[in-house]
């Protein structure tokens, strides 16, 4: 999200200095690209650009065709295609196809995503790829048309900007939703790998611990810490379904209030440390609380994938993983056994 509301600024910024501006964006891809959907570069009509669609001097071609677009003022699908032997050359990793949009950015449309993404709701661009119309409606699409509303309600559930086919039109639906938040129960040693590792996946990390001697910002610099209770601090965050939730003290009276709170919300990542014995220990517990079978299935426990980690860094990769698979594939089994 950091890396988009970056592109969203500078074109902005750009706008509001009195520069022409185009945003191009990757509207579907087959094959191998290495960026995603949805994935946006700015122009601005001196030339300076900000942001990425392929990685590639693919980029030199939308930059051209983007000040084309600022110059007549009509909007541009653009599609490149290479054979594997070229790919290299031009961005695309391993061959493959990718669909551009691009045209001139309006001013209001950009500054209501920045609004809607600042304030941390979820909303969904839509863009006819024909006239270049575009329109930015909350993610539970009230007041849409129900055919149309279905699509944006999933595009944001599974966070997957896509086209979409409508009464002859092609229309882009761009996902805006809130960053992942992962939060983690315990500023033990393995958290502080994790932490810059989530960091570095572009989610947000918050750090929860009552211990002021584990949770400080020389441990964990610029990262929000709660030194309170988990389940005082989890009642203010609020959990939802961009949330994980991952318990690593040890501890079970840090933890075990932790996984309750986690439970008892949306969220999409329960994780928590242990060996097979404290997490059957556990279940037990939690089950004298009343919790089912089935919210204890939504524990992941032991926490991370099985990769026969050892180190920190290595405990802390399984779990960024496993997360991972959890966000982008949801019920899919581990990919490792």
């Amino acid at each position: 999200m950091s890396e988009e509301r970056d592109v969203l600024r500078q074109a902005a910024a750009w706008a509001d200095a009195g520069l022409g501006v185009a945003l191009a964006t990757v509207v579907s891809t087959w094959g191998s690209s290495p960026r995603p959907v949805g994935s946006q570069l700015a122009v601005n009509e001196r030339g300076e650009f900000t942001g990425s669609v392929s990685g590639g001097c693919i980029e030199g071609a939308v930059v051209s065709e983007s000040l084309a677009a600022l110059r007549d003022g009509a909007p541009r699908r653009l599609a490149y295609g290479v054979s594997d032997g070229r790919a290299w050359e031009v961005g695309l990793a391993c061959g493959g196809r990718i669909e551009v949009f691009t045209q001139r950015s309006r001013r209001e449309v950009v500054g209501a995503v920045l609004e809607a993404t600042g304030a941390k709701r979820a909303a969904v661009l839509i863009t006819d790829l024909a006239t270049g119309e575009a329109r930015l409606v909350p993610a539970d699409a009230t007041g849409e048309d129900p055919e149309l509303a279905a699509a944006v309600r999933e595009a944001a559930r599974l966070d997957r900007s896509t086209p979409l086919e409508r009464a002859g039109r092609t229309l882009f639906l761009r996902v805006y939703n809130p960053p992942v938040r992962v939060v983690v129960v315990g500023a033990v040693h393995v958290a502080q790998p994790l932490v810059r590792m989530i960091r570095l996946a572009g989610y947000e990390a918050i750090v929860i611990d009552p211990r002021t001697a584990f949770a400080t910002p020389e441990r964990f610099p610029d990262v929000p810490l709660a030194p309170g209770w988990p389940e005082e601090a989890l009642a203010r965050l609020a959990p939802d379904q961009r949330t994980a939730v991952v318990a690593l003290s040890h501890d079970p009276k840090l933890d075990d209030p932790a996984i309750a709170a986690a439970l008892r919300s949306p969220a999409f990542y329960v994780g928590a440390l242990g060996s097979r014995k404290t997490q059957a220990a556990r279940r037990e517990r939690l089950l004298a609380q009343g919790f089912g079978e089935a919210d204890l299935a939504r524990i992941h426990g032991p926490v991370g994938l099985p990769l026969g980690a050892v180190s920190p860094g290595e405990v802390a990769a399984s779990i960024l993983a496993e997360l991972v698979l959890a966000l982008r594939r949801p019920g899919a089994p581990p990919a490792v056994a």
